[in-house]
């Protein structure tokens, strides 16, 4: 994967809509979801829907196939664990066997002070 994917498809995912969108349509899994079901299930109006599913499509990040009046869209598993790859191929050093949940987590929370200061 290169950034310029990666930065098409994390600015896709960077509005609220699209984000409960695609997570949606990532628990639907392969089946995925006719677009009626997902503006049911969210309650957004299908112009607004068609507009977050076109801006996910360009994303890269779902797939549509027509099914007689119906269109289905699906999650592009493929991409989503690209990017997940892409944005952790370097942590840790490389050193993926160290690598684990929480493994370069700081052994303590900042402090509210800590937080105050980095963002001043």
């Amino acid at each position: 994967m290169d950034s310029a994917f990666a930065v098409q498809a994390l600015a896709a995912l960077a509005q609220e809509s699209r984000l409960t969108i695609y997570r949606l349509l990532v628990q639907a899994g392969p089946a995925g979801m006719v677009v009626g079901q997902i503006a049911e299930a969210l309650a957004i109006p299908a112009a607004t829907l068609s507009f977050h599913l076109k801006s996910l499509s360009h994303g890269g990040l779902v797939a549509s196939r027509q099914e007689g009046r119906y269109v289905r869209y699906v999650a592009d598993f493929a991409a989503m664990h690209g990017l997940i790859d892409y944005l952790s191929e370097n942590c840790c050093g490389g050193d993926r066997a160290v690598c684990a949940p929480g493994a370069c987590a700081p052994d303590i929370p900042p402090t509210v002070e800590f937080i105050k200061e980095k963002q001043a």
